[in-house]
């Protein structure tokens, strides 16, 4: 039996196998020449893919010692080289740990060919201090746009808490009985997680592509409710969008949302994350490439316990968010927040701070330009509540109809 402090995380902590057949192959190891020149990784890098890192998995004082991870993220934008952002952030002790990176073609399994294994200061292994990340030395990869990567970590020895993403929307892989990372066909790869573990983000060599789009939100942003491991999220289908554009025009699209995340408060779990102005130069203001920043924040300061019903103190933390942003070259764009009639603690004096917050970012003295989301996915028969054809279900957040609504709702001009 696996103690407590040794399990997985897949969404609430519950562990599926995977049914295998056929022989393991061999590890294949990376070829020696998939190192990129140092004037080559000094500059045209933008982020691809993006988390972030909400907390440390509850009961594991020892970290995940002789587990592969193999995490399955996707690609907004392709490269000719990749790098990769491993995170320490919520651990308390320093973090061996040893990765790879791959094209994914099925599941655990890499494209043959495609397995690279990276290096960090020309080392194979690096120790992550508490509370740090650390960035891989490029490796020459062609990664294709629009498609799963896979990132496998090897940790060796106990350390802990293990830094993960908890709503990741998507399947991904391990096993406890050693170091497989660099394994192609994915064989030992037997277990499940609905999490995504040390990985923060992926960048790629892309000199022509023009820079990032960082979506900084809640659940709404993180996919809650949209098809798991189908890449349905709102800021999934503008990464469609912009894919359709010529190369020159094309921007990155990166992920911070984290589930029940509030702007002025932290979570009433660790899960939840910290506020969005405490977290926003690690997930937000450090991103590769980025340029402008779509902001959907608000919904859970209202509606969470204890509730913000004060609109003028909500929109002095977007303003904040705004001003921090602009202090590094980037912009924003404010989202109004999203009907919620219907909801389980939806009441009257909720809806009255909602519709105040939206009313202050429509004016345009927020934020640089404003997305109207609750426009887009509103019920024009009765505007407090989310169109039926749009709605996951809860009556909060969008299904996957909804979410590219609101990514259709983006001027693409703006970013």
């Amino acid at each position: 039996m696996v103690s407590k402090g040794h399990r997985l995380v897949v969404a609430a902590l519950v562990l599926s196998t995977v049914v295998a057949s056929g022989a393991a192959s061999t590890a294949g190891e990376a070829p020696v020449d998939t190192a990129v020149p140092v004037k080559s990784a000094l500059g045209g890098w933008v982020g691809t893919w993006q988390t972030a890192p909400a907390a440390g998995v509850e009961n594991t004082p020892n970290g995940y010692p002789n587990y592969s991870i193999r995490n399955v993220v996707h690609t907004s934008v392709g490269g000719e080289a990749a790098r990769v952002r491993l995170s320490n952030a919520f651990g308390t002790a320093p973090l061996p740990v040893s990765a790879t990176v791959a094209v994914g073609e099925n599941g655990p399994k890499a494209v043959p060919g495609t397995m690279r294994e990276l290096t960090f200061g020309g080392a194979k292994t690096i120790t992550i201090p508490p509370g740090a990340e650390a960035v891989s030395d490029p490796v020459r990869l062609t990664v294709p746009a629009d498609t799963n990567l896979l990132v496998t970590t090897f940790t060796p020895t106990p350390s802990g808490p293990v830094t993960y993403h908890p709503l990741a929307m998507q399947t991904s892989y391990f096993t406890r009985n050693g170091d497989f990372a660099k394994e192609e066909s994915g064989l030992s790869f037997t277990e499940k997680t609905n999490v995504w573990h040390y990985v923060a983000g992926v960048d790629v060599h892309a000199p022509r592509v023009r820079g990032a789009v960082v979506a900084l939100g809640d659940s709404i942003t993180d996919g809650a409710g949209s098809t798991a491991s189908a890449n349905r999220r709102w800021p999934d289908y503008l990464a469609d969008r912009l894919l359709a554009r010529p190369e020159p025009q094309r921007l990155g699209v990166l992920n911070s949302g984290i589930s029940a995340n509030r702007v002025l408060l932290d979570g009433s779990a660790a899960r939840m994350g910290q506020n969005a102005v405490a977290r926003l130069d690690r997930d937000v203001l450090t991103s590769t490439g980025a340029r402008t920043v779509i902001m959907l924040e608000g919904i859970n300061d209202i509606q969470q316990l204890p509730q913000q019903t004060d609109a003028e103190q909500l929109v002095a933390g977007m303003r904040q968010v705004v001003l921090q942003a602009h202090a590094r070259g980037l912009r924003v764009l404010g989202g109004t927040i999203t009907p919620f009639k219907g909801w389980r603690v939806y009441n009257e004096t909720l809806e009255a701070t909602r519709l105040k917050v939206n009313e202050i970012i429509r004016s345009g003295k927020v934020f640089d330009d404003v997305i109207d989301f609750d426009k887009a996915i509103r019920d024009p028969q009765d505007p407090l509540k989310m169109r039926p054809e749009y709605d996951s279900g809860d009556h909060l957040h969008p299904g996957d109809a909804g979410f590219k609504a609101m990514a259709d709702a983006i001027d693409l001009a703006l970013l």
